[in-house]
């Protein structure tokens, strides 16, 4: 699609921003990512995917918020005019807190809403490189255990041309492939003794029922 050559015109019209373009062979969004993390030097880091917009607001409302929190660790924000409610309560600042079994519940957080502090490399690591599906919720379900993790419940990201989350296209559009991987890490979390045994059953089913109703909906 030529983009490569569109952003280095971009970087060649506008030289001070300090725009870094990367060449690599394609092995798969997270070996991707993990260069674009070993490579950054910012105090944050944000994530932006080829298909996805940021308002133009986007940044400076979350600095914002964060500057007034700065408890917080890692921030996203809702995408698409989305609204998340059950099990996430909003405060009197429009911000609910992620914590491990709230997302094991209810997935929050798409990859291009986030930003999160430098400190999160250090104390989380990186992206699993063998991971192909359900990658960001792995790579959440992990900064969890370290790090203060809140969304913003304000739309601040068009993802995909405004597509649903699963089922349509892109990687998510493989349904049985993302409960392979919503599975494995749920296993993760077990061996890393951070569910129980009984929690681990429970979310077993309860991911079974929600892959059921994801190939209902996109079949409709």
């Amino acid at each position: 699609d030529k983009s490569a050559e569109k952003v280095q015109q971009f970087i060649d019209e506008n030289p001070q921003l300090k725009i870094q373009l990367i060449h690599q062979e394609n092995k798969g969004v997270s070996w991707a990512r993990n260069v674009g993390l070993k490579l950054a030097k910012g105090e944050w880091i944000a994530f932006l995917d080829s298909d996805d917009v940021w308002l133009s607001h986007k940044t400076k409302v979350m600095m914002k918020v964060i500057a007034k929190n700065p408890e917080i660790d890692f921030l996203a924000s809702f995408r698409n005019n989305e609204f998340i409610g059950f099990p996430y309560r909003y405060n009197n600042q429009n911000l609910t807190e992620i914590t491990l079994r709230k997302f094991l519940i209810r997935y929050i957080g798409q990859t291009s809403t986030a930003i999160f502090r430098r400190k999160v490399l250090g104390n989380t690591g990186y992206f699993d490189e063998n991971q192909r599906f359900a990658e960001d919720a792995n790579y959440w379900l992990r900064i969890s255990e370290k790090n203060k993790m809140f969304v913003l419940g304000e739309t601040l990201v068009i993802t995909g041309s405004g597509k649903k989350s699963f089922g349509e296209s892109g990687l998510s559009g493989n349904l049985p492939a993302m409960e392979k991987g919503f599975q494995k890490n749920l296993k993760e979390m077990l061996h890393q003794k951070r569910i129980s045994t009984i929690e681990y059953f429970f979310f077993y089913l309860f991911f079974k029922l929600k892959y059921i109703i994801r190939i209902i909906r996109a079949r409709i």
